[in-house]
Formats: C-alpha cells, structure tokens, sequence
C-alpha cells in the first residue's frame, strides 16, 4: 500500500474517533466479553500497556478486579483520551496521544517495560501489512521477557448487518485499487454520518504476523457480538 493511502486511511479513522468520540463511547460502555476473559487473566501488580485504550474501559475493568502496579494506555483520539482520563483509578494510571503507524510510535517508551500488553481492536485499523507488522514488532520490543499480548480483530463480515455498512471507496475519496485485498471502509450513523477504515484479518495472516513479529501464538478464540463471533482473540507470547 502506498504511503499516502495508508495516511489518508488513518486520518479517515482518527477523523471518525475524534467526531463521534461521544456517541461512539456510548456504545462501549464496559468491556467486550472476549476482552474480559482475558483480562480476568491479568494478575494484580502488573505493569500493562493498552494500546488503542479507547474510553479506558479495559483500565476500569482492571480497577475494578486485578489492579495493576502501572498502567499506560494510548490512544489516536484526543477526546477518547480525554474521557478515560476523566475517571478515576486506584493504581498509577497514564493515558497519552500515540500514532500507531508512526514508525517512531513506540520511540519515547522504555523497551522491555510491560507484562502484558492489549490490543483491542487496533490491528485491524491499520492500513497495510507492513504498517501492521512494523506495530506488532513494536509491541514485542515493549514487553518483558516472556511478556503477553491479547489482541482482538473484529470480523463484521460474520453479520449480514454489519456487511450492509459497507459503502464504495469512491465515497472517501478513493478507489479499490488504492487499498489492499481484505479492505473495506464502513459507514456510521449514531450521531451523525461518518465512516471508517478497516482491515479483515484473516487467520493465515495472523498466524504469519505472529512468527514474524517475534511471538508464538499459543491461543485463539471467537466472541461478542451475534452469536459469539463478531470477533476473534489471541493470546501471543513473546519468545
């Protein structure tokens, strides 16, 4: 994917995020079943980063259950920010604006920091596999030894309803030539009309973004949504 697509493609997404940062956290208002089984899977005392954080609703979750001894999240949207920084927290808990497919997203952290790390719904909005594997490296470099990644993908193709908001690249602009296979952009329409990017990550490719990332990748799942499907989760291991 050429740079300027995936530029436009992130600035599409972090438009959205921004715009219906409000209606969009209404919608999210505790964590996802998928992300809560593994949460639960957090011992009290960690030191967890929470990449695309969100409304924090995964650091209330741990507030709640499993505090941690540190806590970071980031997140692209100011105003989601903004509102998981507004809660409060029993535990040292930062939040900061970071651009995930900025090659120096991951610059002014401290490698080898964190116990676990979360990614929630993040990897399927960056544009390009070469985006989404230079992320995931990224990732490996800021856990400890032996350190765990939970991540999750969401998969709308599984709901015809979901597949309905699919709408034509021509309408952001571009066109299907522009973007890679498993591309789609996806309209909303609580709070007004916007759209967003994303990405089907299929199992093959997360299976080779796994290896290639420095992880092994040592369980999956399906959850959320309709049936229980909408989205799949993995647990990596750095090795």
């Amino acid at each position: 994917m050429e740079s300027d697509i995936a530029r436009r493609l992130a600035d599409l997404n972090r438009a959205f995020y921004q715009t219906f940062a409000g209606p969009f956290a209404a919608t999210r208002a505790r964590v996802q079943p998928g992300a809560e089984k593994l949460l639960q899977r957090i011992p009290p005392g960690s030191s967890v980063i929470d990449l695309g954080c969100g409304n924090g609703n995964a650091a209330v979750w741990l507030a709640a259950h499993n505090p941690p001894r540190r806590y970071l999240g980031l997140d692209g949207s100011d105003r989601l920010l903004e509102l998981a920084g507004s809660r409060s927290y029993p535990f040292p808990a930062e939040f900061r604006a970071a651009d995930v497919i900025d090659e120096h997203w991951a610059s002014p952290l401290t490698e080898s920091s964190f116990d676990f790390a979360l990614a929630f719904a993040v990897l399927h909005h960056i544009p390009g596999a070469a985006r989404r594997l230079a992320f995931l490296r990224a990732c490996r470099r800021l856990l400890a030894p032996g350190g765990i990644l939970f991540l999750s993908n969401w998969r709308f193709l599984r709901a015809v309803k979901l597949r309905r908001r699919i709408v034509a690249w021509e309408t952001v602009g571009l066109k299907e030539s522009d973007v890679d296979p498993g591309d789609y952009v996806l309209d909303w329409r609580h709070g007004g009309r916007g759209y967003r990017y994303v990405h089907i990550v299929e199992d093959p490719e997360r299976k080779t973004l796994a290896e290639k990332s420095g992880f092994r990748e040592i369980e999956t799942f399906m959850s959320d949504g309709e049936g229980g499907r909408l989205a799949d989760y993995a647990v990596w291991k750095s090795a």
